[in-house]
C-alpha cells in the first residue's frame, strides 16, 4: 500500500506531465486534497506532503476537524453542498467557499459576510451536466446572474466550480470541461461587479488530468491521495 506521502507525489508528477503537454505552467495548478471522511492524521500527512488547500464537504465534520486542528497549515475551502441554515458556520471560516450555485445561497452568503464585516470569497458552481440531482447555475442561470452581481458586496466571486455526471470510461466528461473552459473564457471578457475569473476548480481523481487538458487551475482530488475512502475516519 503506497503512502499518502507517495500519493501526492506521483499526482504531482502527472499534474507536472499534463500540465507541460498542453504548453501550460503546472506551478500554476492547485491541488486540493479533498478530505470527505479522512481523519485528522491523514489530513496532516497530505498538508506535509505539499497539498495546497484542504476541500472539506460536510459543515458538521469541518467544524470537528476545525477543533482538532486537522487543517493546519494549509488553507481551507468548503467544496460541499452548504445550506443555507449552516452559512454561518462557514463564512469568514474558510478561505474560499466553491460550491456557491443558486441564488438563495448567494443571498445568505451576503448577509452573513456583512455581518460579520468581511468579503467572503467564492467560486460560482455550474451545473454543467444539467443535473436534476445536482445543485449548481445551468450555464445560462448564471450569464442572466452575473450583471447583478453588485448587489453582493460582501462577496468576490473569484471563477468557477463544476462537478460533470459520474464517468464510466476515460474521456467521456472531456466534452463538459471543454465547455466549462469556454463558459470561463466568455466571463473572463466581460466587466462584472465583485467577478473575476482567476480559478476554474474542475477534475476529480478520476478524470483530473482531461481536466487539465481542458483549462482547470484546480483539481480537487480525495481517492487519488488518501486512497479508497474511510467512512470512520480515526
Amino acid at each position: 500500500m503506497t503512502s499518502i506521502a507517495e500519493n501526492v507525489a506521483n499526482v504531482r508528477r502527472q499534474i507536472r506531465q499534463a500540465a507541460l503537454a498542453c504548453g501550460r505552467d503546472p506551478e500554476r495548478i492547485t491541488l486540493c486534497a479533498a478530505t470527505k471522511t479522512n481523519g485528522p492524521a491523514a489530513i496532516q500527512a497530505a498538508i506535509a506532503a505539499g497539498v495546497d488547500c484542504c476541500g472539506e464537504n460536510r459543515v458538521q465534520e469541518m467544524v470537528q476537524k476545525m477543533e482538532a486542528g486537522a487543517y493546519h497549515g494549509a488553507p481551507l475551502h468548503f467544496i460541499g453542498h452548504l445550506q443555507t441554515n449552516k452559512v454561518r458556520q462557514v463564512v469568514g471560516k474558510v478561505e474560499l467557499i466553491q460550491s456557491a450555485g443558486r441564488r438563495n445561497l448567494l443571498e445568505a452568503l451576503e448577509k452573513e459576510a456583512d455581518r460579520q464585516g468581511i468579503r467572503q470569497k467564492i467560486l460560482l458552481e455550474v451545473n454543467i451536466g444539467r443535473e436534476a440531482s445536482k445543485s449548481g447555475f445551468l450555464p445560462e442561470e448564471l450569464l442572466a446572474e452575473l450583471p447583478e452581481f453588485g448587489k453582493y458586496p460582501h462577496l468576490f466571486a473569484v471563477g468557477l466550480m463544476a462537478i460533470p455526471p459520474a464517468a464510466a470510461y476515460p474521456g467521456e466528461n472531456l466534452h463538459f470541461f471543454q465547455e466549462m473552459s469556454q463558459l470561463f473564457v466568455d466571463i473572463s471578457r466581460e466587466k462584472y461587479d465583485n467577478v473575476t475569473m482567476a480559478q476554474l476548480s474542475m477534475g476529480m481523481s478520476g478524470d483530473y488530468l482531461e481536466a487539465i487538458a481542458c483549462g482547470s487551475t484546480m483539481v480537487r482530488l480525495g481517492t487519488a491521495i488518501f486512497g479508497p475512502r474511510n467512512d470512520h475516519p480515526a
